[in-house]
Order: C-alpha cells, then structure tokens, then sequence
C-alpha cells in the first residue's frame, strides 16, 4: 500500500482513540466511534480488542496481532491485512472490500455474511487528478491466507481471489463465490451447501469430503480437482422394500422390548439425512458402520454400544448424548456438539465393560464441553481446537 496516503499514529493516541471507542460503545458521556482510516499500524498488538463498528477504511494492519479481536460490522474497505493473525476474530458483515489478507491466518475466526469482493480506493491527486490506492498485492485477495474451521456462511466472494487457501472444515454455506479464482484451494470437509460457485475457477482444488448439497456449479472449471468423497444431496432409503423410517421404529422397538418385538437392524452405509426425528431415540447396539448423519439433531439420543465406524457425525448436534461403548473409530465428528455426551465404558455385567472407542476419529472444531471420556479410547485421534473445558478424561486413553 502506497505509504503517502497513510498517517502514523503514536501509542497514547491509539489508546486514546480505543478508550473512547470504548465508551461509545458502552454509550457513555463523551464517547467516540473509532476513526483508524488510512493509519499504519503495522505490527499493532490488539488482541481481543473491540472494533466493532469501527473505521478502517484503507488502514494498514500488515502483520497485526488481532487474534479474538471483533470487527463485526467494522469498516475495512481496503485495508490491508496481510500476515496479519486473525485466529478467532469475529468479523461479522464487516465490509472487507478490497482488502488484502494475502498470507493472513484467520482459523476459526467468525466472517459470517462479511463483504470480501474486490474493490479500490481513489484519492485525489493535484498532478494526477484521481489516483487509486495500491497494495503491494492486488485488492480483494485471499491467496495463501488460512481459514481453517472460519464461519464464512452467506459471505459475499465474487470474484475473490484465493488461490493455494486454506479452507478446511470451513463452512461456506450460502456463500456467493460466483467466478471466485480458488485454483490448488483446500476446501475439505468444507460445507459449501448453497453455495454459488458459478464459473469459478476451482483448478487443481482439494474438494476431499466437501459437503455440496444444493451448492450451484455451472460453469465451474473442476479441472485435476479432487472430489473423492463429496457429499451431496440425500436420497430416500429403502432397506428390503422398507423405508428407512420404519426400519429406525423396528430397532427402536427392538430395543424398548428386549428384543421380544421388533428387529435389529444393520444399516451400514445408509444415508440417514432423511430420517425422522431422531432426538432422543433409543437405538443402542445399532450397526451403522459408514452411516451418514451429516448436521442431523441427534441431541439425548441412545446409542450404547453401536457400530459408528468411519460414520459421518460432521456438524451434528449430539449434545446430552449416551454413546457409552460405542465404536468410533474413524469417524468424522468435525464441529460436532458433543456437549454433555457420555462416551465412557458400558458395563455388560460380571465386572465387564465395552470402552468407547474413538480411534482415529476427526474432531477438529468440536465441542466436548462436560463431555464424559471416561476410560475411552482416543488414539491417534484429531483434536484440533476442540473446546473440552469441564471434560473428564478421567483414563483416557490418548496418543
């Protein structure tokens, strides 16, 4: 960014400007909306500052300590942002038009409904009339930029450029990426359900296990992309001429009956999306090897004992669960709600007990919040940014 249009401000004055910012927004006598706009704070430390509401317009935060700052509805246009750490800042409908966040790392930070299309700023120039604002990259990019785990649904992409991004377990729902440049992005297990990805260029991307339900891509360039597991829309399931909702009542019943009526039932691979309610069910010892459950409320549901190798649990609500003894191994259970759930050993009598078993489960971004881990088996499990406070690993077995 051209160093002519920008003004240096010294710390007492930044700490002025943020105390009445303060104030403002605790609606205090003498309070005042913060006015950064085409400042250079580079290398600024303000982690966990408020800037909500705030001018930045044009500003320069190149290498910014920001980590668990808010920005929500802050004014960015154009700023520039590059290398700066963002890691779960809250940027919520702020206007990031034209800003630059080439290389900066925003894991788990919040971008919901933000503005990220390209856009310029003039000023006027005595010699040369109107001239724009430069970065030393171009305006509006993200290229190289980490957002993994960040929460960019209903953000507005057109055009943006993002190539070789960090995207993983991001969700992009209703995200307008229409003629996005996202060539060698990593998108996987990212959720791009109604996404608009029209004409974008998604050359050489990694799409492993992205969730495209509904997700609009006419006109996309798919080229030496990688879509080996992508979910998409759910289909109505039939086993042996059943719908799948009679066979869940089977189980059920099964269960609540001590198996004098009813079936057990084995369901590997089926696609439960379509289910009924499945809230507080009784449906221990189920198979469901390879099942897909994908963002389903599975909140007080009984499972003890069931066979949920490899299932797809991502974004599911499984909050007060009771998964004692279950088998989890490889499961996907990235952004899960597991708050409250029981997950430590089943006993079957006699001094016996069936350990829950999470083996190479993925659990990044989950919440395991009161959680109960008691003696269960976590090896070589992935846990990164799990928010576990108040969770008993009590034994746990752990690599």
């Amino acid at each position: 960014m051209s160093a002519a249009t920008l003004q240096n401000l010294d710390q007492a004055s930044l700490h002025h400007i943020l105390e009445l910012h303060t104030m403002f927004k605790a609606r205090r006598p003498g309070d005042r909306i913060a006015n950064l706009s085409y400042i250079d704070l580079t290398g600024v430390k303000l982690e966990g500052v408020d800037l909500s509401d705030a001018n930045l317009t044009g500003a320069r935060l190149y290498g910014a300590a920001l980590r668990d700052a808010n920005f929500i509805r802050a004014n960015l246009y154009g700023a520039d942002l590059r290398n700066a750490d963002m890691r779960f800042a809250r940027l919520d409908r702020a206007d990031l038009r034209g800003a630059c966040l080439r290389g900066a790392n925003l894991t788990a930070a919040s971008l919901i409904g933000c503005d990220l299309r390209e856009g310029s700023i003039a000023f006027k120039d005595e010699k040369q009339g109107l001239r724009l604002m430069k970065h030393e990259k171009r305006p509006g990019e993200l290229d190289y930029a980490v957002l993994t785990g960040a929460d960019l649904s209903g953000a507005r992409m057109n055009g943006t450029q993002a190539v070789a991004t960090d995207f993983r377990d991001a969700n992009l729902s209703g995200a307008v990426m229409s003629q996005a440049k996202l060539r060698k992005a990593n998108l996987s297990s990212a959720n791009l359900s109604g996404a608009n990805l029209t004409s974008a260029d998604l050359t050489g991307a990694d799409l492993t296990d992205a969730i495209m339900v509904d997700t609009t891509t006419a006109g996309c360039n798919f080229s030496e992309a990688d879509k080996t597991g992508v979910l998409d829309g759910p289909q109505p399931v039939y086993i042996d001429d059943h719908p799948l909702i009679e066979c869940i009542a089977s189980h059920e019943a099964w269960v609540k009956t001590g198996g004098a009526q009813g079936t057990r039932q084995i369901l590997n691979g089926v696609d439960f999306r379509l289910a009924d309610d499945l809230r507080k069910r009784s449906l221990s010892t189920l198979e469901a090897e390879n099942g897909v459950f994908f963002g389903l409320d599975l909140s007080g549901i009984e499972m003890q004992g069931a066979n949920l190798v490899n299932a797809d649990l991502r974004r599911c609500n499984l909050s007060g669960a009771d998964l004692r003894g279950a088998r989890l191994i490889g499961a996907k259970l990235g952004h899960a709600n597991l708050e409250g759930a029981n997950l430590g050993p089943l006993e079957l009598g006699a001094g016996r007990i069936l350990r829950s078993d999470l083996s190479r489960a993925r659990l990044p971004y989950a919440s395991l919040i009161n959680a109960d881990l008691t003696r269960a088996r976590m090896l070589e499990a992935v846990l990164d940014h799990v928010r576990d406070k108040g969770c008993n690993y009590t034994l746990t077995e752990r690599a």
